[in-house]
């Protein structure tokens, strides 16, 4: 049985700087531009380092959440726990009626202890797809953004892999 973890993040050009050093007296200035949010919705499977996501410019609802949900429920080889945190758009009454078709197919859903983020490894993915793998020319234009979304979901588990314990 696989086990994955389920999440969505959202990616724009504005820049996710924590902090950073500079001269005293010399501001540090990074440009940013407004743009739409390239929302990704994502599946990690931590034991074989494989990731299935989907992106989308769209909004976040329940139904693109159900939709995800059926296009991954279509790939599985065998019965796959799916962990999810609990969301307004994973506890909705539309979502819940969707559970008994995706066990029909092999996936079954785990809801995580509510405002338990740190138990959920694609957290951590979007973390260093935000702040440790990101390329500068990413935030030049919504085009650059989107392709290095799309080459870290490429390459996971490839060229981009985080060790979990």
């Amino acid at each position: 049985m696989d086990i994955c973890y389920f999440d969505e993040s959202g990616f724009n050009l504005s820049p996710n700087i924590p902090y950073a050093w500079n001269t005293i007296g010399e501001t540090l200035s990074i440009p940013s531009n407004r743009s739409k949010n390239l929302n990704v919705l994502g599946f990690l499977n931590i034991n074989n380092s494989t990731l299935f996501a989907s992106t989308t410019y769209d909004r976040v609802d329940t139904e693109v959440v159900i939709e995800v949900f059926n296009l991954f429920a279509e790939t599985l080889t065998k019965d796959t726990i799916v962990v999810v945190d609990n969301a307004p758009t994973h506890t909705s009454g539309k979502f819940k009626e969707q559970i008994k078709v995706w066990e029909e197919k092999g996936l079954r859903i785990f809801f995580l202890p509510p405002y338990s983020p740190q138990l959920n490894p694609i957290e951590q993915l979007w973390k260093f797809m935000k702040y440790y793998w990101i390329e500068l020319d990413a935030y030049k234009s919504v085009e650059k953004m989107k392709n290095y979304v799309e080459k870290v979901i490429i390459g996971y588990g490839k060229e981009y892999e985080i060790k979990f314990g």
